[in-house]
Formats: structure tokens, sequence, C-alpha cells
């Protein structure tokens, strides 16, 4: 039983592996499209939403996604998709708590971009994190990322806008 919860919660019902796109950019894809239904619909409770959202995740994110890790022998499988939803969700809520205002489409959008480009570039130190022990080598890479996007989106509104 926990073995097949941790399968559906580490790749997202399935979803991970099964479309054309990677695994990680749908995992991604996902939690930026439900974080704008989120800010269309609920924009007051936004930012305590996505900080509730994003911590309930980690312990979850951690067991789940190690576990299946270690169900298919493989450090950090491109279906397991649960850590890229946490990563994202802390870049967007990085920026929803820098800018205390709910982010627009184009806003989600440009902080989708940047996760992925650090999620995918993995640079130093974020690499870094992907040799923590089980679950946690799986997530801490994308915490790093998305906590990376949102500061980095955030340094950019404030240099160009």
């Amino acid at each position: 039983m926990s073995e097949r919860l941790a399968f559906h919660l580490a790749t997202i019902g399935g979803l991970g592996g099964r479309l054309p796109a990677p695994g990680t950019t749908v995992g991604s894809l996902v939690a930026a499209l439900v974080f704008a239904a989120l800010a269309r619909f609920l924009p007051a409770v936004l930012l305590p939403v996505a900080a509730f959202v994003t911590v309930a995740l980690l312990p979850l994110s951690v067991w789940a996604c190690g576990a299946e890790a270690r169900r298919r022998g493989v450090s950090d499988p491109g279906a397991v998709v649960l850590d890229e939803v946490i990563g994202q969700w802390l870049a967007l809520a990085v920026l929803i708590a820098g800018t205390s205002a709910p982010p627009s489409l184009a806003a989600i959008g440009v902080s989708f971009l940047l996760f992925r480009v650090l999620d995918v570039l993995k640079p130093w130190p974020i690499s870094a994190l992907e040799r923590l022990p089980g679950g946690w080598g799986v997530v801490a890479d994308d915490l790093a990322a998305g906590l990376a996007a949102g500061l980095f989106h955030l340094a950019g509104l404030r240099l160009f806008a």
C-alpha cells in the first residue's frame, strides 16, 4: 500500500511518465497551472496557501520521491515529478512574498522558465544537493532551484521594472 501511494504521489498519479514531454517539465507545468488558477480565483489567500502547500509537500515529497527512486533503482527518475512541483511552488511563493501581490500569468510564465532553466542546468551549489541521501537528494536540488528562481525573478523585477 505505501509503495503504491509513494508511486502515485511521486509521479502525480503516473502523469510524470505518461506524456510525451519530459516528466520534469510536466510536473513544473502542472504546478504553475494550479498556482495560476489559485491566483485567479483566490488571490487574497494566495500567499498563505502557497506557503502551506510548500511546507506540507516537503515531508511528503522527500518520502514519496525517495521511496519511488529506491523502487526504480535510480537516484532521480524522470517520471518522479513531485520534487518539481514543490520547487516550482517555492519559486512562486518567493515571488509573491517579495511583491506582496498575486502574480500575473506572464510572471508565472517567467517563474516557470527560470525554474526549468535552473532545474535543468543545476549550477553549483544546486547540483551538490543531489548527493544528499534518499529523498532529500531528489528534492533538495529542486527546492534550491525554486528558491534561486524566485530570488532571480524578484531581482529582475527590481532591476528592470
